[in-house]
């Protein structure tokens, strides 16, 4: 773990002082016009107003302000559908490791769930204007991402779940997704598997990018056919896109997917439709959470201590805030556990594995149609 200190502390937070100045009005002023009250012209409270929104200021910032003392508490928004925290089993786990780790502390944790990136920046300059949170974490890292240069200016202590790039100056925790990915690419090449597709999440998340290249480039690398299709990682696109996948004329022998539910769908769609797994399909999830032994046959899944991260997380984000502290730490790379929806795939000799085709042998397959053409979506 690499740790370094702030050179710059953060930014000021605007005062009473700030607004009354720009508004060429007395600080008495401001206080009745940030707190609903008589005694100014309506015209002389909305240009206040108009200015402590410009700045950054909310209404119940004027008591808070009084005092220097911290909030004692750290935030976290997530931009995904509300359902997100009832079915997706990583974040409960993740939201155990950070609480564990807060709470130890005696710092509260506020969640809230919002519709969009832009939603979620508005909470983040409340926040911080209102003295709300002393810190912030960070989730869903987006290729190109607004969040990480408004946090820098703000000034607003934050941990990036996520990385390693696109993180700027902000502290980041990460897990190795790529190496994960090859992981899981080699073992089912060794089992024989030919045409391997890929069920991600959400594409403008860094980490689907992240794991995509490195599941195209191993296939690549390794002469293999490769399709990627994209979901929001909710049970109903999960389903969609095997069923999509397995009613191709030359279906994939293999599936990874990016979360537990997507596999726990996909092996529900591959029921639905006479298959057995993994005589005909094999199926791979990502997570490994209670769900992979609940279901039959048990699932073959990556596993990350998430549990763990939420606690690196929230350590590194009580460093940034105590002492200035910058943490950029990556975590061990996810182990494959192979269980029961994985095996060689059709026609695969009983007792053995199958190297993976040669490149010269791969081009003329081609030629004459057999292969499955690699797509990527």
């Amino acid at each position: 773990m690499e740790t370094v200190q702030h050179e710059t502390g953060p930014r000021r937070r605007v005062t009473i002082a700030d607004i009354a100045l720009r508004a060429g009005v007395s600080k008495g002023a401001v206080s009745y016009a940030l707190n609903g009250k008589p005694g100014i012209s309506e015209a002389t409270r909305r240009r206040i107003l108009d200015i402590s929104e410009e700045f950054g200021w909310y209404p119940n910032s004027a008591a808070r302000a009084l005092s220097a003392a911290r909030a004692r508490a750290c935030g976290l928004v997530l931009a995904r559908p509300a359902r997100t925290l009832a079915f997706e089993p990583f974040f409960m786990q993740l939201l155990a490791g950070i609480e564990a780790e807060l709470s130890s502390r005696s710092v509260g944790l506020t969640i809230q769930v919002v519709d969009d990136v832009e939603a979620e920046m508005a909470v983040y300059r409340r926040w911080w204007a209102e003295h709300r949170v002393d810190g912030v974490l960070v989730k869903d890292l987006r290729i190109v991402d607004p969040r990480v240069e408004q946090i820098e200016q703000l000034g607003l202590p934050a941990v990036v779940i996520g990385g390693p790039e696109g993180t700027g100056s902000l502290s980041a925790v990460w897990s190795d997704d790529a190496g994960a990915v090859v992981e899981v690419v080699r073992y089912l090449a060794r089992l024989g598997h030919e045409r391997i597709a890929r069920v991600a999440g959400v594409p403008e998340f860094l980490h689907t990018e992240i794991r995509t290249e490195a599941f195209l480039a191993t296939m690549a690398e390794l002469s293999l056919s490769s399709q990627v299709l994209t979901t929001d990682y909710m049970a109903e696109s999960g389903a969609q896109v095997t069923r999509q996948l397995l009613s191709d004329r030359r279906p994939p022998t293999a599936i990874v997917y990016d979360n537990d539910v997507l596999a726990v769908a996909g092996l529900g769609v591959a029921h639905e439709m006479g298959l057995s797994v993994p005589r005909d399909v094999s199926l791979v999830g990502w997570d490994d959470s209670l769900y992979t032994q609940a279901v039959h046959p048990p699932l073959t899944a990556v596993t990350r201590d998430i549990v763990v991260m939420g606690m690196h997380a929230a350590s590194a984000l009580l460093a940034l805030i105590d002492d200035g502290v910058v943490t950029r730490a990556g975590e061990v790379c996810g182990q494959l556990i192979p269980r029961g929806t994985t095996g060689r795939p059709p026609g695969a000799a009983s007792g053995s594995t199958r190297a993976p085709r040669p490149f010269a042998r791969r081009q003329r397959d081609e030629r004459d149609g057999l292969t499955l053409n690699r797509k990527s979506s």
